[in-house]
């Protein structure tokens, strides 16, 4: 009895030595790289993207414009003029529609997703509108507004204004999860608020610990883990139901997009040094530094492609930076002439 005791522990140990050497392996197969780069050119800075992925469409917002470029050939398929200050572009599959965020008009434009022609353009009471969420189950979108510190809710079917959530602080990006609940980062509090979209109202408020600055936010719906990109170079992992801090991983510098790939158990965080840092879920308990693919510098914002695995990021060539000034004390470095750029990375075949 003792030796076969002995016998079926080496066996299980044997087996359980194997099973961690492939998923090593398997790990170790996952590799992305830089695979295209669509030359766009245009004037004019950008901020967030959208994909429409069944009319293969990428989204990006170009100060007063949006451009949409076809994903495969990189060519322009059309422009939704009239979005002042534009920030982002939600998309609305199940209504065929899509809307901006305008900053600098304190509204949002609806367009028609199939013809990308303007219906109309709603006022908000919300200033600045920065990110932008359709939430599907309750057929609301909402905008989160820098300069007001708060939400703006409009119901997408009859496109009116019917509500605002006061929140703690400065808005950055949200996720929505399966059942109706959106999180939204609060950068100047390092805090993620969770709000009932059906309720309009404030469920909880997690602390995101050591990450400070929070931008992007991405989730794993199916074990409710949520990826908070940070300022100081850190992912931060929380439970999406407690708020519990889960993880924390280095990440690189001047993040501001974060994206989760499901089938992969992939998150991603674009980075404004020029990387594409891959975080891997090994066990929704335990993640690490997959790959840092290396982008171009200013590329820190991105849409994902879940289904094809791939991830756009857009950014430019830079000159130099100007003295700072009193009106402008943090300066932006130029932009050089029809440098803008679609990045595309995949995974490799």
């Amino acid at each position: 009895m003792y030796i076969r005791n002995i016998i079926l522990t080496f066996i299980s140990i044997f087996f359980l030595i194997c099973q961690l050497g492939q998923s090593a392996q398997a790990q170790d197969s996952i590799k992305y790289s830089l695979d295209k780069q669509f030359k766009i050119g245009g004037e004019g800075g950008w901020d967030l993207l959208a994909l429409d992925v069944e009319r293969h469409r990428l989204f990006i917002s170009r100060s007063s414009h949006v451009q949409v470029i076809d994903t495969e050939s990189g060519k322009l398929d059309g422009d939704i003029p009239g979005t002042q200050g534009v920030h982002g572009i939600a998309i609305a599959a199940d209504l065929n529609l899509g809307f901006t965020s305008n900053g600098k008009s304190n509204s949002v434009t609806v367009f028609d997703l199939t013809s990308l022609k303007v219906i109309e353009t709603i006022k908000i009471s919300g200033l600045n509108p920065d990110a932008i969420l359709y939430e599907p189950i309750s057929k609301h979108l909402i905008t989160f507004n820098g300069h007001s510190a708060n939400a703006t809710v409009i119901d997408a079917i009859t496109r009116k204004e019917i509500d605002t959530i006061s929140l703690p602080g400065k808005p950055e990006l949200a996720v929505n999860n399966s059942v109706g609940n959106v999180f939204v980062n609060i950068e100047d509090k390092n805090e993620i608020v969770v709000i009932d979209s059906n309720l309009n109202k404030i469920l909880k408020v997690f602390p995101i610990g050591s990450g400070n600055g929070p931008s992007g936010l991405a989730i794993d719906q199916a074990h409710n883990r949520l990826f908070s990109v940070c300022a100081n170079n850190k992912m931060m992992v929380l439970n999406s139901e407690s708020g519990d801090i889960v993880s924390e991983l280095a990440i690189g510098s001047s993040p501001d997009s974060a994206a989760f790939d499901q089938k992969l158990g992939i998150a991603f965080s674009s980075n404004g040094d020029g990387t594409l840092t891959l975080i891997k879920e090994n066990d929704p308990e335990h993640f690490s530094v997959l790959q840092n693919v290396k982008t171009q510098k200013g590329a820190r914002t991105m849409a994902y492609d879940t289904e094809n695995h791939r991830a756009y990021l857009v950014t430019a060539s830079f000159g130099e930076t100007p003295p700072a000034t009193k009106e402008q004390p943090k300066p932006r470095p130029t932009i050089l002439p029809n440098s803008f750029v679609v990045l595309v990375v995949s995974l490799n075949p």
